[in-house]
């Protein structure tokens, strides 16, 4: 099949004028539907959008190769468009794309189309082939120029040097989904590496499955091996290898950085931890290594914190729609939530839904940096930090610690004799990592947060009356800051003893300062989703119900993967949240609640105008602060 059989010319335009990124997909989207390879256009625009949330398809050099997998596909296709003024895509050089091609792809298991899909991304790489469709003077002329250059594609397919005796290097390309970037990366890969006179090969991961398939014997006689992989390799093949990692777009931009760092020697070594397991590879600097291993504990967490935290917002909401707050004795108030039996119910689940919420933090942090052995070592350091005073900061502690614990651990064992050695990762491991996890955790992360937590007690109650609206922003920030852990349970605890002495403007502070960072995340991922990955801008939206029912914790997992941008924005938008209900007067007498306990909230209106202002200053520091999503 040739690359010219899947285009209609009526899915072509040359004058192509669209003023944003949305703009250029929807219009690509028509085109390919003026083709007849669509019955559900809708439902193949959704997944061609979707696709680009995971990463944009403009790769650079002027060029973008949207695609998307859909049931609406009837047949496989293309469509083409020339944009001579370009047009903004988000491309990976940040330059404006002039040429997109468009491709569709059935929901099937017949993946023909893919190879001659994969042919069209390598000629894209051509500069020469992709300046001339942008000056083609018609729809005739630019399918003839296609054509050309599949027909001498065809006639050089051995791009590769084939002199086994030159530096030897193998590849393995794939990203999310395998139909454009990995056969662009394996092409930058092939032809950086001709340049330098190397032989390669490359294994190439796409929907159509694995192409070129590395043998044990190639691998054994490689002198390193580049996997340029957005998505799961299987990697315990390479033990004890040269491997680099990295993402697939430096295959098809830094290809040529990727060679001269393969024969420079200084590749590190790759070590398999589990001969069942794969290995997901997008790693790069040091930073976005942490990065990955914050994620990946965050992303388990996630749906323990919605899930539990929703229920609980529920609970108050039961009891808010069951239980007039007024004629409530003040002794019972703390119990609001789970005094009628729905409410307890929902109360009860959610509880223990969060109670796994740091032990999965840190025990899959640990996992990304040391493998399975680290789990159980951080899930021991993870429950520690939830049960004690170091909340989730301290589990953040116990995370990487666990992680390079096991490291160590793993050197240390590594001298062992085999008999042993087998028996370290089910006994030797745990045994250890738990008994020295436990003792970190108690007699040096506890105590200092321990110490931190009686000194901020101490200085609120010294602060008084002196300084009213200074003690509500105090109050507010201190919410925000740790958000569970010793700063946040200061502050919650001097509230609610506050309440108990008859002075309830400072509990009112305390609460809209634990309200404001949920609802300020939610407010961010809606306003600047560029910021935000996808996982985090579908779960944005449910902080505002955690927020409104004073559920703090909503705010961990995007503090956990990003806590120097936003802790520091929570605490402003909370601090200028409590200072304003200081300010406004507001009072409060219930120790808990949010939204659902605004009837016994003294000066509502200004309370809820406190909340709104945080809330946006929060948002706002957010979009300034974050850093775009690559």
């Amino acid at each position: 099949m040739r690359i010219v059989d899947l285009i209609n010319k009526n899915s072509i335009s040359l004058e192509g004028a669209p003023q944003t990124k949305a703009d250029a997909l929807n219009q690509m989207v028509d085109l390919m539907a003026k083709g007849g390879n669509l019955t559900d256009a809708d439902h193949y625009r959704k997944e061609v959008f979707n696709r680009e949330e995971q990463g944009s398809t403009g790769f650079g050099e002027g060029i973008a190769i949207p695609h998307g997998k859909s049931h609406g596909v009837n047949a496989p296709g293309l469509a083409a468009m020339v944009i001579k003024d370009g047009v903004d895509f988000d491309s990976l050089d940040g330059e404006k794309v002039h040429l997109i091609f468009l491709i569709a792809a059935p929901d099937s298991k017949d993946n023909v189309h893919l190879d001659v899909l994969s042919k069209l991304s390598v000629l894209l790489m051509d500069e020469v082939f992709s300046t001339k469709l942008k000056n083609a003077a018609s729809v005739d002329e630019f399918l003839s120029i296609i054509d050309e250059a599949d027909v001498e594609k065809e006639e050089k397919k051995d791009v590769v040097v084939n002199n086994e005796q030159a530096f030897m290097i193998l590849g393995v390309t794939s990203c999310p989904t395998g139909i454009a970037h990995t056969y662009m990366a394996a092409e930058g890969l092939e032809k950086a590496a001709q340049q330098k006179g190397c032989f390669i090969k490359v294994e190439t991961r796409g929907s159509g499955g694995a192409k070129n398939v590395l043998t044990d014997d190639e691998i054994a006689k490689a002198d390193a091996i580049i996997i340029a992989a957005d998505a799961k390799v299987p990697m315990d093949r390479f033990d004890g290898k040269k491997v680099i990692e990295a993402q697939v777009s430096d295959g098809i931009n830094k290809a040529d950085k990727l060679i001269d760092e393969a024969m420079g020697g200084n590749v590190p070594i790759y070590h398999a931890a589990n001969k069942t397991t794969t290995t997901s590879v997008k790693k790069g600097s040091i930073g976005h290594q942490i990065y990955t291993q914050l994620m990946n504990g965050v992303s388990h967490m996630l749906p323990f914190v919605v899930g539990g935290g929703i229920l609980i917002a529920l609970a108050f909401l039961f009891d808010g729609f069951s239980v007039d707050l007024n004629s409530l004795p003040f002794e019972e108030r703390g119990n609001f939530g789970s005094i009628t039996p729905l409410a307890a119910l929902f109360k009860n689940i959610g509880g223990i839904a969060f109670g796994f919420m740091l032990p999965i933090l840190s025990g899959f942090i640990g996992m990304a940096i040391a493998d399975r052995p680290a789990l159980a070592v951080g899930f021991v350091g993870g429950m520690i930090a939830s049960q004690g005073k170091s909340g989730f900061l301290g589990a953040l502690v116990a995370g990487f610690a666990a992680g390079y614990l096991v490291l160590l651990l793993k050197k240390i064992f590594d001298k062992l004799p085999p008999a042993i050695e087998k028996i370290a990762p089910v006994l030797l491991y745990p045994v250890f990592g738990i008994l020295i996890m436990g003792l970190l955790m108690i007699y040096i992360v506890e105590p200092f947060m321990g110490g931190v937590n009686t000194a901020l007690n101490n200085g609120l109650t010294g602060m008084g009356e002196s300084s009213r609206v200074l003690l509500g922003l105090l109050l507010g920030a201190m919410m925000a800051t740790d958000m569970g852990g010793p700063f946040n349970k200061a502050a919650y605890v001097f509230g609610t003893a506050a309440i108990a002495s008859g002075n309830y403007d400072i509990m009112a502070s305390v609460m809209i300062g634990g309200m404001t960072p949920p609802c300020a995340i939610a407010l961010a991922t809606l306003l600047f989703k560029n910021k935000f990955t996808k996982e985090e801008r579908e779960a944005g939206p449910t902080n505002f119900i955690m927020g409104l029912g004073f559920i703090t914790e909503g705010a961990i997992p995007y503090a956990a993967a990003d806590p120097f941008r936003v802790i520091p924005s929570c605490m402003v938008g909370s601090g200028v949240a409590g200072a304003l209900s200081m300010i406004f007067n507001c009072t409060l007498m219930a120790p808990h609640g949010g939204v659902f306990v605004f009837p016994v909230v003294g000066n509502a209106m200004m309370y809820i105008l406190a909340l709104v202002i945080g809330t946006v200053v929060s948002a706002i520091m957010l979009g300034l602060l974050k850093k775009k999503v690559d």
